[in-house]
């Protein structure tokens, strides 16, 4: 099978998966804000950021570095996740009680800590699920990952639904978290015995010392990364109140969502791009290419429907109480492109072994982003926080241009053109979707019609995506 079938084929079963994923997720989210008041809502979402947080301690970018290595290197698998499982069980146990003091020192209340202790401990579950999808990303074997993500969301909807209909207010709604996790724990680790081999179990300290040394850089970028994308909710909590922190994380939760299918594509090429940085690098730029201009073909013009229907948007799935979430969606809509060429430059770096300047860029966009929230959310509280996110991502994408330049991976100029012509069309779908002022029902597949209609007029597929959709075809 041809490295172009055998990337659709992960994708197609990763992106069945996240469909129904994205599916429950709506579903519970509406349910969730419904069902919570909009205080202990933004308990919730403080709990699920601050552990997003300190999380990168339960991992310090081993997951990411053994993906890296077992693509390469598949016979080395059974000993690195032998030594990897019990190192990340103790890194585990070391969060646990570091996340007990910190929110102790931040003088919390005792439901907020008590909820956030328990989505620590899901965490940590989730942080041993990663590892073994990591292992199974390695070997281009999408298909467990995608079946433990579908039963990881039918089984948690399912819990939701019960303690809702049970009315366990938010100790039922954590708890069907914790347990659901638990569940899908246990069937990775047989998928990876079953693919991959039964660990070698075994605690090699100068392993353990050399493999965690060579992951740190994606530990710290992971870190980086959780405070970047975060932080805003929790100084939104400390410095506003829960109730503007409900309204900020609906919007984010939203966006979350869409961004669970950029997380689809990226699981799958990372693993390639490390292959091509190896021994095709031609080919890693040409990915690159590519994925950019695909993504950007589906993500541009769904930010500029967005930016039409966002009022509509927030009503169906939050209600009214939550109608000033309309705002913060219409401009944080806007970093989904930014982030998803972010992510794919990211991508392209890590493959090519400079990870440590993504560490240095994501320290610079952090700081940034938490110095000037520091005073825009006083004063914009929930929108600033917004837009701050925005400038933050775009002083990520400038600053990888020049290592792109070191690597000589500079793209094709028709790119631009490719590119140019995906923003022009969607420019003139939003405008086509404000002057007709349609019910966002009937402007779905309208605003669908007119876009693809657009594009092809245009003609920005050449003759390497031809190809490329003649190989997922089968047809070549």
């Amino acid at each position: 099978m041809s490295q172009v079938r055998t990337i659709f084929k992960n994708m197609s079963w990763l992106f069945v998966s996240q469909i129904i994923a994205a599916v429950c997720g709506f579903v519970w989210t509406i349910l969730i804000a419904r069902y919570l008041d909009v205080s202990d809502y933004g308990i919730m979402n403080f709990a699920i950021s601050f552990v997003g947080i300190i999380a990168i301690t339960m991992d310090l970018g081993i997951s990411t570095h053994i993906i890296r290595h077992i693509a390469t290197d598949f016979d080395s698998a059974p000993k690195y996740l032998g030594n990897a499982i019990p190192l990340k069980s103790i890194f585990s146990f070391f969060t646990f009680f570091l996340a007990l003091i910190i929110l102790i020192l931040m003088d919390c209340n005792e439901l907020t800590i008590q909820i956030t202790l328990l989505f620590t401990l899901e965490q940590i579950f989730k942080s041993m699920i990663g590892l073994f999808n990591g292992s199974l990303q390695a070997i281009e074997e999408g298909k467990y990952q995608a079946i433990g993500n579908i039963l990881l969301n039918i089984i948690l909807l399912i819990f939701i639904l019960v303690s809702i209909i049970g009315d366990f207010g938010l100790y039922g709604i954590t708890l069907a978290y914790l347990a659901s996790n638990f569940f899908v724990l246990i069937f990775q680790y047989l998928a990876v015995k079953k693919r991959i081999s039964k660990p070698n179990f075994e605690f090699d300290f100068q392993f353990c010392k050399k493999i965690t040394l060579y992951s740190l850089p994606f530990a710290l970028t992971g870190l980086l990364g959780m405070l970047l994308y975060s932080a805003d909710m929790v100084m939104l909590t400390n410095m506003v109140g829960d109730y503007e922190n409900g309204i900020y994380s609906a919007a984010y939760k939203l966006i979350s969502v869409i961004s669970l299918f950029y997380g689809v594509y990226s699981t799958v090429i990372f693993p390639v791009m490390s292959r091509y940085y190896k021994n095709e690098k031609k080919m890693l730029v040409v990915s690159f290419e590519k994925s950019i201009k695909y993504i950007m073909l589906i993500i541009v013009p769904i930010s500029f429907s967005t930016m039409v229907y966002s009022s509509d948007i927030v009503t169906l799935f939050f209600g009214q109480k939550f109608y000033q979430t309309s705002s913060v969606l219409f401009i944080l809509m806007w970093s989904l492109p930014l982030c998803f060429v972010n992510g794919t430059c990211q991508n392209v770096l890590n493959a090519s072994h400079k990870e440590k300047y993504v560490t240095l860029t994501f320290l610079a966009a952090t700081l940034f982003n938490i110095v000037l929230n520091f005073f825009i959310i006083p004063n914009y509280s929930y929108d600033g926080a917004a837009f701050t996110s925005i400038l933050s991502e775009i002083l990520l994408t400038i600053s990888y241009f020049y290592p792109f330049y070191k690597l000589n991976i500079i793209p094709n100029k028709r790119l631009y053109w490719d590119l140019l012509k995906i923003v022009t069309a969607s420019v003139i779908l939003y405008f086509a979707l404000l002057f007709l002022n349609l019910n966002m029902w009937l402007a779905l597949p309208i605003g669908i019609i007119i876009y693809f209609t657009i594009i092809i007029l245009m003609k920005p597929f050449d003759d390497d995506d031809k190809f490329i959709i003649k190989e997922i075809l089968g047809k070549n």
